[in-house]
């Protein structure tokens, strides 16, 4: 766990982790996306001005979506809606903006809407599988308590360590799944114990929080899954995609696959994908019965997606 990842000199300024991997992963999807537009015969500065777009409008999408989830973290202070180098961005929040964004530019620009989400599909899953280790630097995502030979520990004082020594009625957890004397070793605040500083800690305590009884429970990598699942749909992606393209130079129609079909096939797969995957986290709360949010809009993904595939399949390729 690295939430930052070095010190600007002469500054109290840090370049954090989170940051980084979500440019890093939206330059290599920029590279992608415009490999595939050339061979798509589109103009690959308009899909970057697009992605760049999609980028902005991803960020502010993923921290209204954040804040709205989570209103009363905001209510008293409402200038902390600004604070997002803070943290508190939640992805599918950003994709419904993103894409609405998407859709505006390229009508606008007379665009073949359908190839272009064609190509984009592919790079926004490269994009999150790079976003996704970003979580797992900043140590947020975490998952569940599990004994895995797989299983990460997070540090004392992480995101995981704190949610293991408190309830989560959200979660239908009376219990804390770490039992740890808080008295001794955490302050409370507003109902919620949040650990000590570790310089506060005698010796034995500190040995007790990082190595001993009261360390981490060690959690599956769900952020590791998610990034790994995100590199495999890109693949995926790109192989339907490629199908798509027929044999260059000719006028074969492409072997029974239309525009817009990988588009659609993208938010099916994740749809599908995400829901399975929330089953391993332990961050989000439970909204209706045992669903999370994550999960409800992954089901909404997967019928609007499909929706799309069988729809757009239907039309004649222009």
């Amino acid at each position: 766990m690295y939430p930052e990842l070095l010190k600007i000199p002469f500054t109290e300024m840090t370049i954090k982790s989170y940051g980084t991997m979500m440019v890093v992963g939206f330059m290599v999807a920029v590279v992608v996306m415009r490999r595939l537009s050339l061979r798509d015969g589109l103009d690959p500065l308009l899909i970057t001005n697009a992605s760049l777009y999609s980028l902005i409008a991803g960020v502010v999408g993923a921290r209204i979506f954040f804040v709205v989830h989570y209103y009363d973290r905001f209510r008293d202070n409402p200038l902390d809606v600004l604070k997002i180098w803070q943290g508190g961005l939640e992805f599918l929040g950003g994709v419904v903006l993103a894409l609405f964004v998407i859709g505006f530019y390229l009508r606008r620009n007379k665009m073949p809407v359908r190839r272009c989400l064609d190509v984009m599909a592919v790079g926004l899953m490269i994009a999150l599988a790079f976003g996704r280790i970003g979580c797992l630097l900043n140590g947020c995502c975490f998952g569940q308590p599990t004994t895995l030979p797989w299983a990460i520990r997070f540090p004392y004082g992480s995101y995981a360590y704190t949610s293991q020594i408190n309830p989560n009625v959200e979660r239908g957890r009376t219990e804390s799944h770490l039992q740890i004397p808080r008295h001794e070793y955490c302050l409370i605040d507003e109902g919620r114990w949040y650990p000590r500083a570790l310089d506060s800690l005698t010796t034995q305590q500190q040995f007790d929080v990082t190595e001993g009884r009261y360390r981490c429970l060690a959690v599956h990598p769900s952020q590791v899954y998610s990034s790994l699942t995100s590199l495999l749909l890109s693949g995926v992606l790109y192989l339907f995609w490629n199908r798509a393209q027929g044999r260059r130079g000719t006028d074969d129609p492409a072997r029974g696959v239309s525009p817009g079909q990988t588009f659609g096939l993208m938010l099916a797969l994740y749809g599908m994908v995400r829901f399975l995957l929330e089953l391993s986290r332990d961050d989000n709360p439970y909204e209706y019965g045992h669903l999370t949010i994550s999960q409800i809009i992954g089901v909404g993904l997967l019928i609007v997606g499909t929706s799309i595939f069988v729809a757009v399949g239907r039309l004649k390729r222009s």
